[in-house]
């Protein structure tokens, strides 16, 4: 069996503005086209699909079996024939042999490319006195002045001298990064950029 190995493309931030507003964000959910095999071998496979990310799925002359999709909450997929597939916790090469190998009982020597269109599956939160919080795609808020943006700003009484963000460390506890937001909007303080889990705290 022959398996075409996909490169798993660089995930472009979407616009996001830091200073009013909510950033635009739209998922496409159309049928893909196929691509023409490439020989081109993924630099890096180390990237691992979650729950809500966007995948192209391309099936070289198999337009039935191409298609843009999401991953669902419960991190599958449902595909033509193939029904139920496990698309969460796998690299886009694990999941392209997994297709194949399903694959090849109805189509000879298939040839899968997985590729990641849009990743929404890497989260932060930002809780307190702001005006919406909750949890977002970092995609949408790479930094900690977007994620504010994104929660529609600070409240009236919110303490902006004193914003912090608890980041996990590898150890399995917690840092604090403290973030002056009237200083920065003096131009006094640098903007922080966000990690994936972060929780950004407007006390």
């Amino acid at each position: 069996m022959t398996i075409l190995f996909g490169s798993l493309l660089g995930q472009m931030p979407a616009p996001c503005q830091t200073s009013h507003g909510l950033p635009a964000a739209t998922v496409a959910a159309s049928p893909a086209q196929p691509l023409a095999p490439s020989g081109n071998k993924p630099g890096d496979d180390t990237f691992v699909i979650g729950n809500d990310d966007v995948l192209a799925i391309n099936v070289w002359k198999q337009p039935d079996f191409s298609r843009s999709i999401q991953v669902r909450t419960d991190g599958k997929l449902s595909l033509p024939l193939l029904g139920e597939v496990q698309a969460a916790g796998r690299t886009p090469l694990q999941l392209e042999q997994d297709i194949a190998a399903k694959l090849q009982y109805y189509i000879t020597k298939p040839e899968v490319t997985v590729m990641v269109e849009q990743i929404n599956s890497k989260k932060f939160n930002i809780l307190g006195q702001v005006i919406k919080p909750g949890s977002y795609p970092l995609a949408l808020a790479p930094t900690i002045v977007d994620a504010i943006a994104i929660a529609e700003g600070p409240r009236d009484f919110a303490k902006q001298k004193s914003i912090y963000i608890l980041r996990e460390t590898p150890g399995g506890g917690q840092t604090r990064i403290v973030f002056n937001y009237k200083d920065f909007l003096k131009g006094k303080s640098p903007n922080i950029t966000l990690s994936p889990h972060d929780t950004v705290v407007v006390p």
